[in-house]
């Protein structure tokens, strides 16, 4: 019946689904583990109508084109800027940290020296990642690079990762560079906005073919088998000859016959406050203080007339094995060596596609 079944209804999934209905014209059906679709992106609206995001904060943003008219088909938007503040020794100044910030920390003759410095030292408008920073011989760079580390990166990282910095794969840290200009957005691509009536609507209207089945609240284990010796997939008991794409976890789809690996999760705890606002920002990032990592305010993303507003903390966790969810694989190089025998697996299989951030060990952000 099916010529593809594809585990997992999230943004990977739900993507290559409508690619394989709308243009190949095949019949393809979506085992999907929770009971809705759009994966960690699903939003809904909560009893003040407003829109929250139920698995954390996404903000879509890319410069290609070709990806904003493709999800255009199934989405009108609002224009949105994300800004993000960070609690610093008792106020909160803008991050990524640029050269605003700097006359928001320091006192004006330092911020311009050190404006100064960075201007002559990298182009204008780059971005030079933290632990690059680190190595600078300028002793007032220096100064600079320590005070980031030390009070916006470190113990952020450290909750974030539950690992040092240094621990970590660079595609990772990365993201957490100083900005050499004064744009306090917190991402700079051609494109960024909000879809206007919220994510899951776009899942909706994605899914909405006559060639997609969809089973939810089905674990893929339920009604899929894999034959490890002979490279066999088996739908219901029978073997499934079609192409099988699959969005999980790499190490659950074998098994875990070469151990588990390690993800994060979030424990998120959500508050309705009796107040049109509760911050100024979309998102406050807490590095050093509280044991959460950040404060989510929806309204701020998706504005709506109430005088309530919604807020959200998260507060990150290893993940357990049948209790969390896993929102992010943990990079470095002795997990990456494990991934890579799950890889090699998965390589033998003529009808296993992998997709997504947990199958391909990725760190994807919307």
């Amino acid at each position: 019946m099916f010529s593809f079944i594809t585990v997992g209804a999230g943004l990977s999934g739900s993507v290559i689904v409508e690619r394989i209905a709308s243009i190949l014209n095949q019949k393809v059906l979506i085992i999907e583990k929770r009971n809705h679709i759009g994966g960690n992106c699903y939003d809904y609206k909560d009893e003040n109508n407003i829109i929250v995001h139920k698995y954390g904060p996404h903000l879509f943003h890319t410069d290609y084109k070709e990806v904003f008219d493709y999800l255009s088909n199934f989405t009108d938007w609002e224009l949105y800027h994300h800004r993000v503040l960070a609690f610093i020794d008792g106020k909160k100044v803008s991050i990524p940290f640029n050269l605003n910030t700097l006359y928001e920390v320091f006192p004006e003759n330092l911020a311009k020296t050190l404006e100064v410095k960075l201007i002559n030292k990298y182009d204008y408008n780059s971005k030079v990642p933290i632990l690059e920073l680190l190595k600078e011989e300028d002793k007032d760079l220096k100064f600079l690079a320590d005070f980031v580390y030390n009070k916006i990166f470190k113990n952020y990282t450290a909750k974030q990762w539950g690992l040092k910095p240094e621990e970590i794969d660079p595609q990772v840290t990365a993201r957490i560079p100083i900005y050499i200009s004064r744009d306090n957005r917190y991402f700079t691509d051609k494109y960024q906005a909000v879809p206007k009536e919220g994510y899951s609507k776009i899942f909706e209207r994605m899914l909405n073919h006559p060639n997609i089945k969809i089973m939810l609240n089905t674990d893929f284990k339920e009604v899929l088998s894999i034959d490890f010796e002979n490279k066999k997939i088996f739908f219901i008991g029978q073997e499934f000859k079609g192409k099988l794409i699959f969005t999980g976890m790499i190490d659950e789809l074998f098994d875990f016959k070469y151990g588990y690996l390690p993800y994060r999760s979030l424990n998120l705890k959500f508050e309705t406050l009796d107040k049109e606002y509760y911050q100024e920002a979309p998102v406050v990032n807490y590095p050093n203080d509280y044991d959460f990592t950040r404060i989510t305010e929806f309204k701020h993303i998706h504005p709506v007339e109430t005088k309530k507003t919604t807020i959200l903390k998260e507060y990150p966790k290893s993940y357990q094995p049948d209790k969390d969810i896993p929102y992010y694989p943990v990079f470095t190089k002795e997990n990456r060596e494990l991934y890579n025998k799950y890889k090699e697996e998965a390589e033998k299989f003529e009808n296993l596609i992998l997709v997504g951030r947990l199958t391909e060990d990725r760190y994807y952000i919307l």
